[in-house]
């Protein structure tokens, strides 16, 4: 992998073959923006190619995991829907790029994960988080269908009844209610996660990895067909949703530090 091709992203990887891919964008919460875009479609692929990678993780720098879409990224697809078209493109490719990664990918929650920073912790194969981290999927609170992932991965870990509790009112969840759920594997004393990822990415770098990886390719084989039947019409609802008067709104209000006032229109 030519890690000096990514400039959002930082990737670091150990003698064990333990890969850290760190979204590192700190000063806005790690907010996905056009490049970090362009450089999550393809990391995972370029990991699943590498044969020095045995293990990723997946973090973020500073305080956040990932506060999902960058507010002036919001406003610019708005005025330019052909952008909103071309990073539905980009985003199916990288939820895929993921399930179709036969590394084991484990998301180190260390910090709030929302929106899109959420599907991407979700749609790792293990999920650790400390326990105070927040982790939603707040779409409709800015007047957005949860169209990038969410509407897939959240009734496959929780069931349907708890994910459209979340997912309808965007309400975030803790680490530890995360856990206590399932919606994440384990959440930890924020001290501990570090050394907590560290020793399963190990156990598993020591493992037979070729068993490892055809095993994990084997149980994202029914959730491939998931994905792929909700995906094109979730994102499809969310192309819509970016269009209307409610999402102007909601994009107004994070600007003018305001409440939203939906009219539903």
């Amino acid at each position: 992998m030519n890690f000096s091709s990514y400039k959002a992203l930082k990737l670091e990887r150990d003698e064990n073959g333990i890969l850290t891919v760190t979204l590192n964008r700190p000063d806005s919460l790690n907010a996905v923006d056009g490049v970090m875009d362009e450089e999550l479609g393809r990391v995972f692929t370029e990991a699943g190619y590498d044969d020095e990678t045995r293990v990723v993780i997946l973090t973020g720098a500073g305080r956040a995991f990932s506060a999902g879409g960058d507010l002036e990224g919001m406003q610019l697809v708005i005025d330019e829907p052909q952008r909103f078209i071309d990073g539905m493109r980009r985003g199916k490719q990288l939820l895929f790029s993921m399930l179709d990664c036969p590394k084991p990918i484990i998301a180190k929650i260390n910090g709030h994960a929302l929106g899109l920073g959420a599907t991407l912790a979700l749609f790792c194969d293990l999920t650790y988080s400390t326990l105070t981290a927040k982790i939603g999927d707040p779409h409709v609170s800015v007047g957005f269908v949860a169209g990038d992932g969410g509407a897939a991965i959240w009734p496959q870990l929780i069931g349907y009844a708890k994910a459209k509790e979340y997912l309808l009112t965007g309400d975030p969840l803790t680490g530890e209610q995360a856990a206590r759920i399932g919606l994440i594997n384990h959440a930890v004393a924020a001290e501990e996660l570090d050394a907590t990822v560290q020793a399963m990415a190990l156990k598993l770098a020591q493992g037979a990895s070729k068993a490892i990886q055809w095993t994990k390719l084997s149980v994202n084989i029914s959730l491939k067909q998931i994905v792929s039947s909700v995906i094109d019409a979730s994102f499809a609802y969310e192309a819509l949703s970016n269009q209307t008067e409610d999402h102007q709104e909601a994009v107004n209000a994070f600007r003018e530090k305001r409440k939203p006032v939906f009219k539903g229109r």
